[in-house]
């Protein structure tokens, strides 16, 4: 009686499912069979990487407080580019100028693999109903994930930490508003100059790039920018496997409780997270007013 009573108020530890078994198969399995693969994947993007870094080291400090105020000042205004000016300024005071190299490195290598990948994806599914059955549903399952699962697979399957899987994981995690958005512009074109276009005879390819693209890139850029937010949101969550920047400082004083060292750091972080914020809404403000002047 009892036995019965204790299989309806706890669950049968014999109806547990075991997914975690074939997924590491699965994974092991990947790395295995695609070893070369994977391997000239860590050579390229090391050199990608370098290349970014090495660059963005190369060019003066002062250099990039001066075109951050001149860009700002174009996008909205004086006020404006001289406040973004002295955060950027105040990141470098703080001693965090070199972190953020680092981490900017592997922002913008993530959202350029995003760019590259997320804008012929959100094409397909505006083009494709049933592609867009078969993504949407996997871009639900890619936002919902924690970010610290990303950082599994990116581990075994390039086995390695530092930066590699430090891009592949941001890249996972910061993909899918950008695929979103890309199909949201080009589906929400007005529809009279959809037909406008089909009366003149426009192919379907004259229709994407000359049309559909141009009227659709205010909401790619927005999409580039939460794409561009959620790789900065990452940047402390990669440095547990290695990679470094200012979210290694914010660990480290995690670590050693050093709460001044911690919020230093987490302001150099915030820092530029406005700025890069700024800078990419500034820049879809203006690609929607050139739309909205087109269309007049």
């Amino acid at each position: 009686m009892f036995k019965l009573l204790n299989v309806f108020l706890t669950f049968p530890d014999d109806l547990t499912i075991d997914i975690a078994g074939p997924i590491d198969t699965f994974i092991d399995w990947l790395g295995d069979t695609f070893r070369v693969f994977l391997d000239g994947f860590v050579v390229f993007f090391t050199f990608l990487l370098d290349a970014v870094q090495n660059f963005l080291f190369f060019v003066p400090w002062w250099v990039y407080i001066v075109l951050l105020f001149i860009a700002v000042y174009k996008l909205y205004r004086l006020s404006t580019a001289f406040v973004l000016s002295t955060l950027l300024l105040l990141i470098m005071l703080l001693g965090f100028w070199d972190g953020t190299v680092y981490t900017l490195t592997i922002i913008l290598v993530s959202v350029l693999i995003s760019f590259v990948i997320g804008l012929p994806t959100g094409i397909l599914m505006a083009k494709a109903p049933t592609a867009e059955k078969i993504l949407k549903p996997i871009l639900d399952m890619m936002q919902t994930l924690p970010s610290f699962v990303y950082l599994i697979p990116a581990l075994m399957l390039f086995n390695t930490f530092g930066r590699v899987p430090a891009v592949v994981a941001t890249f996972i995690y910061a993909v899918p508003p950008l695929i979103r958005l890309t199909y949201l512009g080009i589906k929400n074109v007005d529809e009279s100059i959809v037909e406008a276009g089909e009366s003149f005879g426009s192919t379907s390819m004259q229709m994407l790039y000359k049309i559909q693209l141009p009227q659709a890139l205010s909401t790619i850029a927005a999409g580039v920018n939460q794409t561009t937010m959620m790789a900065v949101a990452m940047v402390v969550i990669t440095s547990l496997i290695g990679a470094r920047g200012v979210g290694r400082d914010v660990l480290r004083a995690v670590q050693q409780l050093n709460v001044g060292d911690g919020f230093a750091a987490g302001f150099a972080i915030v820092f530029l997270a406005i700025i890069l914020d700024r800078l990419l809404q500034g820049i879809a403000q203006k690609l929607d007013m050139t739309a909205q002047g087109d269309e007049l």
